[in-house]
């Protein structure tokens, strides 16, 4: 009998396949651990003609479960028992007319402690970078031969640009001092695409780092690295959709892999006839089967061997890399029913593990429904952890531009989305934020010298209930209006690449207005830190009077109460409808960093911000 020895080598720290001359071209996942909680295990094997080679494997600890043979011959499915399997080199045969494949695959042994790693919460605050347009700090990696796009152009909204992973390692203090506790990449995986690969979202390989941005080692070197200095890493993740080049779309494996498979069919981008009671079955097939766009071809999660796919993707990464999270792209676009049994497979394995969907939908109803335990969704459960409240930043862009009444303008439309909170089932695991890679940037406008507003829209943000995320150049008044182009909201961070004529990195490289707004936001993340009234607190507060708005955040004796006043003009605030959250005469006075007395009335500036801490030596 001729055998072939699919022969495996060390790739920067994990094992793939030597492709030439065999006719395996991916083993999928390409190894896996022992004593994980669902002892199953899906190998996906890919190569020419093999669905009618017979199989073996050398393990005897190891029990094959079921071998699935798919439509196109290309495809083999292995489902294994790894109950009691020890961490062990064995191989996989494949034999076809004498002649044997020998693919050899490793089970490692899990990390101490790989179940107990610790997720992102309300203690945490997330920066958003978009890593080809925040720092070069490889430029050789810039193109990389083979791949479909090789333009770099700087001047293209819509091409790559160069940033990468070594350019995000490069500036973890920075991170970290600027007070952030968590970095969300933008999809990082192999987007093998002809055009527009820069953002991510098309992605062609799950298992792959792009080589554009570094390598899979990188990754995990850049995860502990930031563990180091403090930063958590959350990973963003698609599985409503892959790329047009990914061989599962090149080479179906079956005619129910995708959606729409011979016949495109392109979303609505309407998401609610998931939840809608009153909805046709046209919308909803639409709606949630349809192509996000024609190149991203639409996942069939329905389909059994998708959805373990799919799942084991997540949970390789976040035990192969050490992520603390998740934001999974498009949630809702998804199948509910996957998606849900997605989130409980990940909670199994890492009950302190969080993930965040991306739930754009414009009311919070809307939005509750795909949070873990919602009444709404009653009885069905998406055990989904944590949503984006969209509704709150479509507020936030204009309530801080307009003068405050007791109804409905301003700050009152805070308020009064606010004692909507009921509908939440938790609302302090809520993304909360002002704009991201998909909207407007809050700082929207030229620069007019004026920061009041941005300043309570943060102070508001870092003080609210749920877990803040902010945008990359947030930090240094980075401004943009989608109108102008997605490109323009995705603008390098100055400094990035070597011989950029500005570095916002430092404060020397930073305008005066820039180093204003850096310091202001610094001083509020730095105090965040282990700020359990925050992290932790009860919110409660009052309805907007003379155009002020009042709230608590209270945590034991630890209080923190701010007054934001909603109007151009200068305002004094009556002190005695707020006794009952002012539980001292004297308190720390956080933006002035002093100790103050409180009488029966305090002065708060036009569009002003005080913030008093009680209860804690400062």
């Amino acid at each position: 009998m001729k055998k072939i020895i699919v022969t495996f080598v060390l790739c920067l720290g994990f094992c793939l396949p030597v492709l030439s001359g065999v006719k395996i071209q991916k083993v999928e996942p390409a190894f896996w651990w022992s004593g994980m909680k669902n002892p199953e295990l899906q190998i996906l094997l890919y190569g020419t003609d093999i669905a009618t080679d017979s199989v073996s494997i050398t393990a005897s600890d190891i029990r094959v479960k079921e071998i699935v043979k798919l439509q196109n011959p290309n495809y083999l499915l292995l489902y294994l028992d790894l109950s009691e399997t020890a961490p062990q080199q064995f191989d996989i045969q494949l034999t076809k007319n004498g002649e044997q494949t020998i693919i050899p695959y490793q089970i490692k042994g899990r990390e101490k402690d790989s179940s107990a790693r610790e997720g992102f919460h309300a203690s945490d605050v997330l920066y958003l970078i978009m890593p080809d347009r925040f720092a070069n700090g490889d430029p050789k990696n810039d193109v990389v031969p083979g791949m479909r796009e090789s333009k770099v152009d700087r001047t293209d909204m819509y091409a790559r640009h160069g940033g990468d992973l070594k350019g995000i390692a490069d500036h973890l203090d920075y991170f970290s001092d600027l007070g952030v506790t968590a970095i969300w990449l933008n999809p990082i995986l192999k987007n093998d695409m002809a055009e527009g690969s820069y953002h991510g979202y098309a992605i062609t390989d799950y298992y792959e780092v792009d080589p554009r941005f570094g390598d899979n080692e990188e990754f995990r070197q850049l995860v502990s690295a930031a563990h180091d200095k403090g930063l958590k890493i959350v990973m963003d993740m698609i599985f409503n959709h892959c790329g047009s080049e990914h061989f599962f779309f090149t080479d179906k494996p079956s005619d129910n892999w995708f959606n729409f498979q011979d016949n495109f069919v392109q979303t609505g981008y309407q998401t609610m006839p998931q939840a809608d009671t009153y909805r046709s079955d046209y919308d909803k097939v639409k709606n949630i089967d349809g192509w996000f766009t024609q190149s991203m071809p639409d996942l069939n999660q329905r389909n059994r061997h998708v959805a373990s796919y799919l799942i084991q993707n997540s949970i390789w990464w976040i035990e192969y890399a050490g992520i603390n999270g998740i934001r999974q792209d498009t949630h809702p676009y998804a199948d509910f029913d996957m998606m849900a049994r997605w989130c409980r497979a990940v909670n199994a394995e890492y009950p302190d593990f969080n993930i965040v969907g991306e739930t754009w939908i414009g009311n919070n109803v809307g939005v509750s429904f795909w949070q873990k335990d919602s009444k709404v969704a009653y009885p069905r459960n998406s055990y989904l952890p944590s949503v984006m409240d969209f509704p709150l930043m479509n507020i936030m862009s204009s309530a801080f531009d307009e003068e405050t009444n007791s109804w409905d303008r301003g700050l009152a439309r805070i308020y009064d989305y606010l004692t909507q909170d009921i509908v939440y089932a938790d609302p302090m695991n809520l993304l909360v934020f002002l704009d991201n890679h998909d909207t407007s940037r809050f700082y929207k406008l030229p620069p007019t010298g004026d920061l009041n507003r941005y300043k309570q829209a943060l102070a508001f943000l870092l003080t609210v209930r749920g877990i803040p995320q902010i945008y990359y150049g947030t930090e240094i008044l980075m401004a943009a209006d989608k109108a102008e182009g997605d490109g323009v909201l995705r603008r390098d961070f100055p400094g990035g690449w070597a011989g950029d004529k500005q570095s916002a990195f430092t404060p020397a490289g930073r305008t005066p207005q820039q180093n204003e707004a850096y310091t202001y936001i610094s001083k509020l993340l730095n105090w965040r830190k282990g700020n359990d009234a925050i992290a932790k607190g009860s919110f409660k507060h009052f309805i907007t009077q003379n155009e002020v708005y009042v709230y608590e955040r209270k945590y034991g004796n630890h209080s923190v109460v701010v007054f934001l006043n909603g109007s151009d003009a200068d305002r004094t605030v009556d002190l005695a409808p707020y006794q009952e959250v002012l539980p001292a005469r004297r308190a720390y006075d956080l933006l002035n960093d002093r100790q103050i007395d409180l009488q029966t009335s305090l002065p708060l500036k036009g569009k002003g911000v005080l913030i008093l801490e009680f209860g804690k030596v400062n």
